[in-house]
């Protein structure tokens, strides 16, 4: 297979994958080539996912690493062959790269968690609220960038819209309901529809109240999208220069935690509904 100039997170993250069994083998780089039948630079390329792998040689190395986790091996099959072109593809070399591998990995996930403490949640925003606070993140950007921007985030609630929604879950502090991001009338617009799509069973939104003895979790925001097994996992926190994703055990392991002490002190759904609804009126 040719080499990709610009592998998506998702390849990467087989690439990833691959290494690890590798290493879980006590195998070196170079052993595992020879096991392949291909030199060490095509093993690297593999394992950094410039270069595709077939579902043979995927099935090929999990032999050879004595790996007996079907699931993950079926899984890992999937992520090499899939050649899913998602809606997103429309907007590459438009946008940058984060943009694509975001509704990419949201595409492909078994559940969704998010945790926010500033702002609404991205699958949650309306597009005036989303347009204000690019607008003020960017504001030497070209209107035309911003409304792309734009589109493109109200398009990723397609993932919880859709006839097979992805189930999820939202933890939002009562700061980012009080913040007005945009105008009064589009912060209330915004959360008239946080009540409306919590409507949908497969949406649960929590609050987590100002009114709360003992919270140091304000440095715990994240997006927890679940792998079809739970070694694909992934995490995706906001670094200085964009998104960053997180998926070494220990810490998906750490972040799960943090995810059940954070939901563990929030309201649940109907007094959240009822919280947010006194902040509507009160906006």
């Amino acid at each position: 297979m040719p080499a990709r100039r610009h592998p998506t997170a998702r390849q990467v993250r087989l690439g990833t994958e691959l290494r690890r069994l590798r290493e879980s083998a006590g195998l070196k780089a170079t052993e595992a080539a020879s096991l392949l039948g291909v030199n060490s630079v095509q093993m690297s390329q593999m394992e950094s996912g410039i270069a595709g792998v077939s579902e043979q040689r995927v099935r090929r190395l999990a032999a050879n690493y004595a790996c007996t986790e079907q699931e993950l091996i079926g899984a890992l099959v999937v992520m090499a062959t899939d050649r899913t072109r998602g809606w997103w593809e429309e907007y590459r070399n438009l946008l940058p790269a984060p943009f694509m591998d975001l509704p990419e990995l949201e595409h492909h996930a078994s559940y969704r968690r998010d945790v926010e403490f500033l702002h609404i949640p991205g699958l949650l925003q309306t597009a005036d609220y989303a347009q204000s606070l690019f607008s003020y993140v960017n504001p030497e950007s070209p209107r035309g960038d911003v409304d792309r921007w734009v589109e493109h985030r109200v398009r990723r609630r397609v993932v919880i819209e859709r006839p097979d929604p992805v189930p999820y879950k939202a933890l939002i502090h009562e700061a980012a309901l009080r913040i007005r991001v945009g105008a009064r009338r589009a912060a209330q617009a915004q959360l008239s529809h946080l009540l409306e799509i919590t409507e949908a069973d497969h949406v649960s939104v929590r609050v987590i109240p100002f009114d709360l003895d003992g919270f140091g979790g304000a440095g715990s925001a994240m997006v927890y999208a679940g792998g079809t097994v739970p070694q694909l996992d992934t995490v995706v926190r906001d670094g200085p220069n964009g998104p960053v994703f997180v998926d070494a055990e220990a810490q998906l392991a750490r972040y799960r935690t943090l995810f059940r002490r954070v939901e563990a002190v929030s309201l649940e759904s109907d007094r959240s509904r009822d919280l947010i609804r006194r902040v509507a009126k009160e906006l």
